[in-house]
């Protein structure tokens, strides 16, 4: 809901129609930021039941618009009925490779004491969000209430102030994902790091490299940021050579060197030059990976386990 601010007495024209508001003196030249839509008749409209209502489409900033209203809207969870603005974006001024930034305030004007409800709102307007989303939601109820002067003689007058616009070219980075069938081909291969001693491991604790479809990798564990758990990552060597995304179908275990009964973290995810490391940062809590009775660490010994198997790749474009 829109909050209330005084901005002085609105003077809408009688009779059907929208019209373009300037906003600056006569004789100033300067572009229209501001549409009100009078709508005259407002109780039949409210007879009509719930749905959308349009404005004419309208030309402000080189662009084409219209607002849309819905007198008998709904919020989740209230049963109340709200009547709820929004702003469109004409699809006579949608452009695939541009984005038009707007900055605006929605109104529901208060002719009897200039106190208007207003929403500000900020949206990038697109091919893919043509709309505003967000809607100036006032209560049906208060609307109607004489006090409030949103309904004077059954003539109600929305509107759209806008604030700043500018648009900018759409760079869209795509990325296709190629998911590979199951084959011998990319069967999983595991590998197992036996560390001797725990305590004596570097912060962060690095694995040997072992090789998996092509690439290098190495397992990493440390101590996490609250220091109450250990972190767990495989990770990819960078080769810039390769510009490359590999996603892969990773488990990580600490043994259980005693029952079997490991602990295991699940994934799929995708590593590449720039993200060339997943795991959990809380894989396992300090207190039950040295805890004797789990078996994870045996007097100072431990077995991390990666299993690895590429299942995809994707590539990227640049539009």
């Amino acid at each position: 809901m829109g909050n209330s601010s005084s901005r002085g007495r609105s003077k809408p024209g009688q009779g059907h129609g929208s019209k373009v508001a300037p906003s600056s003196p006569a004789g100033e030249l300067s572009q229209q930021t501001t549409f009100k839509w009078s709508i005259d008749g407002f109780y039949s409209l409210l007879d009509k039941g719930k749905g959308w209502t349009y404005s004419r489409v309208f030309e402000i900033m080189g662009l084409n618009w219209y607002l849309k209203l819905n007198p008998r809207d709904m919020k989740r969870g209230d049963d109340r009925q709200y009547v709820s603005l929004q702003l469109e974006l004409a699809r006579s001024s949608v452009k695939l490779d541009t984005i038009v930034v707007a900055s605006f305030k929605l109104l529901i004007y208060d002719q009897s004491y200039g106190k208007h409800s207003e929403h500000q709102v900020s949206h990038s307007f697109q091919t893919a969000s043509t709309s505003s989303g967000v809607s100036c939601m006032i209560p049906l109820e208060t609307l109607k209430k004489q006090s409030s002067g949103f309904l004077v003689n059954n003539n109600c007058v929305f509107g759209v102030e806008f604030i700043r616009v500018a648009t900018a070219k759409a760079n869209t980075t795509s990325e296709t994902l190629f998911v590979q069938k199951t084959s011998i081909f990319n069967e999983a291969k595991v590998y197992a790091w036996n560390i001797e001693d725990f305590f004596a491991l570097k912060k962060p604790g690095d694995s040997p490299e072992f090789e998996v479809g092509g690439y290098k990798w190495y397992i990493s564990m440390y101590p996490s940021r609250d220091g109450n758990h250990l972190s767990l990552y495989l990770n990819k060597k960078n080769d810039p050579s390769k510009d490359s995304s590999s996603l892969v179908q990773l488990t990580l275990s600490i043994k259980d060197q005693e029952t079997g009964n490991h602990q295991k973290g699940t994934g799929r995810f995708q590593f590449s030059n720039n993200a060339p490391g997943w795991g959990w940062s809380k894989f396992i809590s300090v207190e039950n990976f040295k805890n004797s009775a789990n078996g994870y660490l045996v007097k100072t010994k431990c077995c991390v386990e990666a299993e690895v198997a590429i299942v995809g790749s994707s590539s990227v474009e640049h539009d």
